[in-house]
């Protein structure tokens, strides 16, 4: 639907329409789109905070860079990560992706 077509609808109601008719089915989309898309994608940001949040020293991780490592420090905004014996890393908290061996917590699917 053009934004022409949807400004006329909106100003002439024909054959005794009701005027709210627009209204309701733009109302109806932005429902579905909120259900669809909107929902999921914060049920998935909850996911990956709360796997965030309960990150501990000696977890086994992957770095969305594809690094292994396991937790040695964390801090608020990044943690410490010891990728070989005495080689250790800075990385931010949120290039955690998951544990070594499980999925990703944060599927692009």
């Amino acid at each position: 639907m053009s934004l022409d077509t949807f400004l006329l609808a909106m100003a002439a109601p024909q054959n005794g329409a009701s005027p709210l008719a627009p209204l309701i089915t733009m109302g109806a989309v932005l429902a579905i789109f909120y259900f669809i898309v909107m929902m999921p994608m914060k049920k998935k940001q909850q996911k990956v905070q709360a796997f965030l949040g309960a990150l501990k020293e000696g977890d086994r991780v992957v770095t969305s860079g594809g690094l292994f490592g396991t937790i040695t420090k964390l801090k608020d905004d990044a943690v410490q990560l010891e990728i070989a014996q005495n080689v250790r890393v800075n990385c931010s908290r949120n290039a955690i992706v998951g544990y070594q061996g499980q999925p990703p917590v944060e599927s692009n699917s």
